[in-house]
């Protein structure tokens, strides 16, 4: 039987893959483990510098597993939110852990909790023929996988609301229209141009791109006079850093920069 969560890993680019094409991936509790076991390897690991996400088959992500959905032997109400709680929502905390980019390659459809695992990562690209469903209300729940918080500040709180309260599909064009995913590539490209991109980030000062990531969440809860003062004191890493002297010195002699993260 195989994994429902594959991890990949080559030239500094993992690939964590949801791996239940037979029901477009949807997510149920025996898929966590694995998950949460591969981003935290891909978080410690010095082997890996970019982490994409992605769904085998034809789909990204349908969401939650409904196969035992508005069941009259529903769990009662500790039952429930341990469920979240404690198992599916370790998956955006573990994210929230992790300092190097998290990309979505949404190869398909991406809908309820799909759609909330793609707005978990920093950036989302999507192939063409991808469409995203905010579905919650048609079904009678509420985002339960960080819709809420995540959504509003990415495509700014009434066009979150929009999607929440229609809860109709919106085509690739559409998400890149309203900046809910960065780029949309032809379906037979989306995963080597997202690999491409991450390579590309691969190839920058590994110190400096994850402080920029840590600079850019922390950046959301705070005013201007703190958020400075981070900035100096993450200034204090880069600038006597062996990447940043490294930087200069390729630059002067007309060269890439081969970084070691130090």
């Amino acid at each position: 039987m195989s994994s429902p969560i594959l991890l990949t890993i080559d030239k500094k680019v993992a690939t964590i893959t949801l791996n239940r094409p037979e029901v477009l991936n949807a997510i149920n509790e025996e898929m966590l483990p694995p998950w949460v076991d591969a981003l935290e390897q891909c978080r410690t690991s010095d082997d890996v510098d970019v982490i994409v996400i992605t769904g085998a088959g034809e789909a990204f992500c349908r969401g939650g597993d409904t196969s035992k959905l508005g069941e009259h032997t529903t769990p009662g109400p500790v039952a429930i939110k341990e469920q979240f709680w404690d198992r599916l929502h370790r998956i955006p905390r573990k994210l929230a852990e992790i300092d190097k980019p998290v990309i979505a390659a949404v190869n398909g459809l991406a809908s309820g909790a799909g759609v909330d695992v793609s707005l978990q990562c920093d950036m989302r690209f999507a192939a063409q023929s991808a469409n995203f469903r905010v579905s919650y209300t048609a079904f009678g729940l509420i985002p339960g996988n960080g819709g809420t918080y995540f959504l509003p500040r990415i495509v700014g709180e009434a066009k979150a609301m929009e999607l929440f309260m229609s809860a109709e599909p919106i085509s690739a064009s559409e998400a890149l229209a309203i900046n809910m995913v960065n780029q949309v590539f032809p379906d037979d490209e989306i995963m080597p141009r997202t690999i491409e991109f991450a390579r590309k980030i691969t190839e920058r000062a590994p110190l400096a791109v994850r402080l920029v990531k840590r600079s850019v969440k922390q950046s959301l809860a705070m005013d201007l006079n703190t958020h400075l003062d981070m900035i100096s004191s993450h200034m204090l890493i880069t600038r006597p850093s062996e990447d940043h002297a490294e930087a200069i010195k390729a630059y002067e002699e007309g060269r890439e920069p081969v970084f070691k993260g130090k």
